[in-house]
């Protein structure tokens, strides 16, 4: 036979394009339209309809970038029109840049209630199927004039309320009745989805021949001049191989309807809220067609927005819930980022989403679910465990720039051994529209064939929202059994992973470690303030927890401030969002996002200034809110005093002032040549004529040079910063090729000579930037602070703090959450290569056998490390990325000033690092309060106190939070200051798990290494 399949092919597909699919409405009639421009922000519906509407005429421009108009349509169903299925279809003006990235609009009935959400592949409301001819339609359209911002990654101004200008960015196109006829709509699905297959299968199987001689018979019976008319007789001839099932051995998909919504990225914060309200009417009103539809949706902060302002809805949702239309997943208050938030904070976003999902809805959720973070943590898997979850998705690791991962079945393993069953979709996206290529790539990719059988699939519109179609269920009903294809089943992600662990549970690989995105590794640094915000906002939280747990112990009338805690968590947890915290959303979201982290550490302040208030009279005390004693210069009323207190308790300032006056601690400075030494009992610093350092001896240690022979200490270098696409997202390697180092200064000199401080500021400019930093050396304390603060004006450039050591490390330790990773300095293979920039928390260790040096710092998140051979043999040089500034999607980006503190730690072992990361974070507070006895203590350092608070249930009950630190194992015991008349270990929603055990000596505990514990204490 001859082989003239690209004619064939060609010729379906101009049918399709120019006859058939615009035949599948039958008829249209414009509705009349009139409008009211709503002021400023989105208002409710109820004030809407009291709008005044002015008439309105399709081919009107419309909307100015973020505004809302709301549209009447009004109309009559034409009488000859009985019977037929007749809809409302809408276009305000769609551009091509996908649903949730544009316009979009929400339609009401006339007395307001939300009917349906409107995007450019979802345009139609049903108005009568069948209709009985002369149905009046009163509608209302809420239409929000979204602009599409991320246009080739270009800088603009439309990224922020404040910029964005008044220029209309629609043109409203048409708002209409029409008859959808149901014949040829269902012959171009038919055809779809067996064009799509066909060209998924090897030119040599008979199937695909088939295929395609079957759709020519269906264009032979096809009249282009009489679709409608002939639509029947065409889907006769498709019906025998659409019948044909697909073989055992075909691959499972199951599938999962899903709607990724970004809590906030190319809009705001408000506009989240109307796209989830939307999108959960859309999936609700699809339910009632199409009864199978099980979708699947995460985020708990999107739900409560929705029971906030859509009541209606969130109706719907309850009982699309109890029909099981509907699957709560994902575990979190927010789909956040999953490397930087603090290990507490973590484990809130678990507490939170899960007591939201069993409270409001009835759910004991089992999965965390995180398809599009930018990789995630080691410490997951034990904090799933904890938490009641069974399993973990993600999607984003199909992202990776340089190597593939080898599984997507497997059991993933944290830094503490717990094991958690993961899956990682083949089909490579979390948006699947059923498309032949798509599930044919599912299968072709399944890293598991041959001892699995089945991946999930979750199918919608999504980033911007929209969820799931009519076209994609219809799909998926032709597709349940076909041959040549996957078999699709619609049903829970729960399904699916009970029934993926039940075939592959005990054969399934392990992946340990952390799950590294190979992509993204600018998120660690990109907004500065928002990550410093969220930095301080979590010790704030920490600290205030502390104090007024503390407070309601010590003063029976004090009302510890549940509420205003939960709320101020709930706020934290939001800006974890991983569009937010990573720093890659438009303008407007982090100018809030700023905003809100001043209200939020102001109202902190107060609640833990009134709650110290009440632990006792009122001399001046500094508390100590980290788990480790200290002893450290403060400021107060004008004068430094060296204080030392106990973790989790109060010195008095006067008491220790009395104390430092006899022999003890003491810093000096003195001058040699064209340099300036810093020193104390532990430390010998030489700040040389350029301000940097020449000289850091650890006297402790015999002297030992800490920098590597030749280099200079805290050396700023400057590097030009031009990702390939991704600009607030990607550090691209490229950029390490080129470097300037700042090595001149404007000044340099000595500003505080002891006895308890000694410190030099050193001013540098480059640039349009200006730079001050003060190195300040403390009595008694083994770190240097640097002290920076930068007005930074660049353009494209990214800011690094290198530090050369002389410490041949064969590994960097970073703090992550409830513990620490280790990641080879060498780049031996293409993972190690790939892993040039990593995430630390509040500090970074390398070391040799019997040493170490740490870097602590209060604010950065992202460093890289690297093997720096000198003339005596091999170094390790540490830097911390400080600052960015991308033009994508925030052309601004992190402009203006900075301040934040950074710090060397000489002979620091790992608890050294996790106590200096804490001290450096959690400053001593200074207040009028009486002395306190600490409120915990362990008698083993290696047992980190996390958290304290008070029971959510309300009972009184005291809640701690614990972990092993330095990944060993530990026996220790846990006493309080306050009588306890038994405890429990719990689970992260203080679900008791055991009885803890008890003697008079206190808690007898005994931890794995890197073990999480969560007690709960009862008071007597």
């Amino acid at each position: 036979m001859h082989d003239d399949r690209h004619l064939v092919e060609g010729r379906l597909e101009r049918a399709m394009r120019q006859f058939v699919r615009p035949a599948q409405y039958a008829a249209r009639t414009p509705l009349a339209l009139s409008v009211w421009h709503a002021p400023g922000e989105p208002v409710p519906v109820a004030e809407a309809l009291a709008g005044s509407y002015e008439p309105f005429e399709t081919g009107t421009a419309w909307g100015k970038p973020w505004s809302t108009s709301w549209f009447r349509l009004t109309g009559q169903v034409p009488r000859e029109w009985a019977g037929r299925h007749v809809e409302v279809v809408v276009d305000p003006g769609f551009s091509g840049d996908g649903p949730g990235f544009q316009a979009e609009g929400l339609l009401h009935d006339a007395d307001g209630v939300p009917l349906k959400g409107i995007h450019p592949r979802n345009r139609h409301l049903t108005v009568a199927a069948p209709a009985a001819g002369g149905e009046p339609v009163h509608l209302l359209l809420e239409a929000a004039a979204n602009p599409a911002v991320l246009r080739d990654f270009a800088p603009t101004p439309l990224g922020d309320v404040l910029t964005a200008g008044d220029r209309p960015v629609y043109r409203f196109r048409s708002a209409d009745l029409a008859v959808l006829d149901q014949d040829v709509w269902h012959l171009v699905l038919d055809a779809e989805v067996l064009s799509e297959l066909m060209h998924e299968l090897d030119a040599e199987r008979a199937a695909r021949h088939d295929i395609l001689r079957a759709l020519e018979r269906m264009l032979d019976a096809l009249d282009l001049h009489d679709v409608a008319g002939t639509a029947a007789a065409a889907r006769a001839e498709l019906a025998e191989v659409l019948a044909r099932p697909a073989p055992a051995s075909a691959h499972w998909i199951s599938a999962a309807g899903h709607a990724h919504i970004d809590s906030a990225w190319l809009w705001p914060l408000r506009e989240t809220v109307r796209k989830a309200s939307r999108t959960f009417a859309n999936v609700t009103a699809l339910a009632r067609d199409y009864p199978e539809l099980v979708f699947a949706c995460s985020q708990a902060q999107q739900y409560a927005w929705v029971k906030e302002h859509q009541p209606h809805i969130w109706d719907r949702i309850k009982k699309a819930v109890a029909d099981g239309t509907w699957a709560p997943v994902g575990s979190m208050w927010v789909e956040s980022d999953a490397n930087m938030p603090g290990g507490e904070a973590l484990a809130r976003q678990l507490v939170h989403g899960k007591r939201f999902f069993r409270d409001e809805l009835g759910v004991e959720t089992e999965e965390i679910w995180l398809p599009d973070s930018f990789g995630y943590t080691a410490a997951f898997p034990q904090l799933a465990k904890l938490a009641g979850a069974r399993w973990f998705l993600t999607q984003k690791l199909s992202w990776n720039q340089t190597n593939k991962m080898p599984h997507h079945t497997f059991w993933w393993e944290g830094i503490d051994g717990t094991r958690v069953f993961t899956h990682f979709p083949p089909v490579d996206t979390y948006n699947a529209q059923f498309h032949g290529s798509e599930l044919a790539h599912a299968e072709r990719n399944f890293a598991e064939k041959g001892g699995a059988s089945r991946s999930l699939v979750p199918f919608g519109w999504g980033d911007g929202g929209g969820g799931p179609t009519r076209e994609m269920l219809e799909k998926a009903r032709r597709l349940r059994s076909l041959e040549g294809s996957p078999r699709v089943e619609i049903e829970k992600p729960s399904a699916f992973f009970q029934a993926a662990y039940e075939e592959y549970g005990a054969k399934a690989p392990v992946w340990s470690g952390e799950l590294y995105l190979e992509m993204h590794r600018a998120t660690y640094t990109t907004q500065a303030k928002t990550k410093q915000g969220n930095r301080r906002s979590e010790h704030a939280l920490r600290e205030a927890e502390l104090w007024c747990t503390a407070a309601a112990l010590h003063d029976p009338s004090y009302a510890y401030p549940y509420d205003a805690l939960d709320r101020l968590w709930k706020t934290v947890l939001l800006h974890q969002f991983h569009d937010i915290l990573p720093g890659s959303s438009i303008a407007w979201v982090h100018r809030e996002a700023r905003d809100t982290y001043a209200r939020v550490l102001a109202e902190l302040d107060k609640i833990t200034g009134e709650a110290v208030g009440r632990l006792g009279a009122g001399e001046a005390v500094a508390l100590n809110a980290s788990p480790y004693p200290r002893s450290e210069v403060v400021a107060h009323e004008g004068r430094l005093t060296r204080v030392s207190v106990e973790g989790l308790g109060a010195r008095s300032l006067a008491e220790a002032a009395e104390e430092v006056r006899g022999p003890g601690a003491h810093a000096a400075a003195t001058r040699e040549a064209d340099a300036i030494v810093l020193a104390n009992e532990h430390l010998a610093v030489t700040v040389d004529s350029d301000g940097l350092l020449s000289s850091v001896r650890d006297l402790v240690h015999g002297g030992r040079e800490v920098l590597a022979p030749g280099a200079r200490g805290n050396l700023l270098q400057l590097h030009p910063d031009h990702p390939t696409q991704y600009d607030a997202w990607d550090l691209d390697a490229h950029y390490r090729r080129t470097r300037t180092d700042l090595t001149d200064a404007e000044s340099v000199e000595l500003v505080e000579d002891g006895p308890l401080r000694v410190a030099v500021r050193v001013t540098r400019a480059f640039g349009s930037s200006r730079v001050t930093q003060e190195y300040r050396l403390a009595a008694g304390s083994r770190r240097l602070d640097v002290v920076t603060d930068i007005d930074w004006q660049e353009s494209e450039k990214v800011l690094k703090a290198a530090f050369p050591l002389d410490v041949h490390a064969q590994q960097s330790a970073a703090e992550i959450q409830f513990g620490h990773v280790h990641r080879p300095t060498h780049a031996n293979t293409g993972w190690d290569a790939a892993r040039y920039e990593i995430c630390a928390h509040r500090w970074l260790r390398v070391a040799e056998e019997t040493y170490g040096v740490a870097l602590l710092n209060d604010s950065t998140y992202g460093h890289d490390v690297t093997r720096t051979p000198h003339a005596e043999g091999l170094g390790t040089t540490v830097r911390l990325t400080l600052l960015r500034a991308p033009h994508s999607p925030d052309p601004e980006t992190d402009l203006g000033t900075h301040r934040f503190t950074y710090a060397l730690a000489p002979g620091a072992t790992t608890g050294d690092a996790v106590a200096g990361g804490l001290a450096l974070n959690l400053p001593l507070r200074i207040a009028a309060a009486g002395t306190v006895a600490p409120l915990l203590a362990v008698d083993d350092p290696a047992v980190t106190i996390e958290s304290v608070k008070l029971a959510e249930d309300r009972s009184g009950d005291v809640v701690v939070r614990l972990y092993e630190s330095r990944g060993g194992r530990a026996t220790a015991t846990l006493t309080a200051s306050f009588p306890v008349a038994g405890a429990d270990e719990t689970d992260l929603l203080e679900r008791p798990l055991r009885p803890a055990e008890t003697s008079e000596a206190g808690l007898a505990l005994s931890l794995r290494p890197f073990q999480i514990l969560t007690l709960r204490l009862r008071p007597v």
